[in-house]
């Protein structure tokens, strides 16, 4: 089967439930959480098959540069549909639907760079897995903290929108924050630790950035979760040194891959 069916139904899944979101939300009134899970799953159904699609090929994992970006999105998508059903945390999906709408919609149309297949040993997989889960966790932790920003920015002028007043409260808001800051930094952890057991050598010439980059924002995130339990740091700083790591990380892994991708076609 082609993937271009199930990529046109995840992302107009994606468009009409962010609509839906958005029109509720716009009119001061508390979405239904249930409907708004269930097409997200719905949506997340058929984004993971076009990925199956689209990823599955006889010589391995074909991870060229938008698949593994809609990969990222759907696992992003997939563990905050998760959290949602212990923790508020459905106004994100405002914003993580229509990365998952473009996302898909981009391996689909997208032209594709240099395909890099992976047909390699668990150990490797592992690692994958790792750095997907952390790449994922971090990334709803930079969206997290820039609602944040947003709402303090409005509480502060004391012009709070509709969907401003269907946040937690902003100490709330802050504790998820940091909630997902450790598990993404200990996700992180594992990958950088799986990569050092498992990959041959981390510093070779297409590796070399993404590692040293990887590196830093592990330990720009390790500070950040220090100075949060040792001097109490919150507010515009942690948002911040959140949005600095994320930036970090996302140079190593999709800033490489675009170079070597459609640049340096290696």
């Amino acid at each position: 089967m082609h993937p271009l069916l199930p990529s046109l139904a995840a992302a107009g899944l994606y468009v009409g439930t962010t609509a839906y979101q958005a029109l509720r939300l716009g009119q001061r009134a508390v979405p239904d959480k249930r409907l708004l899970s269930l097409l997200g799953l719905l949506a997340l159904l058929a984004h993971g098959f076009s990925l199956y699609l689209q990823l599955i090929t006889p010589m391995g994992l074909g991870l060229d540069f938008f698949n593994a970006a809609s990969l990222i999105a759907a696992a992003v998508i997939l563990l905050t549909l998760l959290a949602c059903r212990q923790i508020p945390v459905e106004n994100l999906l405002l914003l993580l639907f229509p990365l998952g709408a473009l996302t898909v919609l981009m391996a689909q149309f997208a032209p594709s760079g240099t395909v890099q297949t992976i047909n390699e040993h668990s150990g490797i997989l592992a690692h994958i897995l790792f750095s997907i889960l952390a790449y994922g966790m971090l990334t709803i932790a930079m969206f997290q903290s820039l609602l944040l920003l947003l709402q303090d920015h409005q509480l502060k002028n004391k012009h709070p929108s509709g969907l401003i007043k269907n946040f937690p409260p902003l100490q709330t808001m802050e504790s998820l924050l940091f909630g997902f800051l450790w598990a993404g930094w200990g996700l992180l952890s594992l990958s950088l630790l799986s990569g050092w057991l498992f990959v041959e050598d981390l510093f070779t010439q297409h590796l070399a950035h993404k590692t040293i980059l990887s590196v830093f924002a592990w330990l720009v995130f390790a500070v950040l979760l220090w100075g949060r339990q040792q001097l109490g740091w919150r507010g515009h700083k942690a948002i911040r040194w959140t949005l600095a790591g994320f930036c970090l990380l996302m140079l190593a892994y999709f800033g490489s891959k675009l170079v070597r991708e459609f640049i340096l076609h290696i």
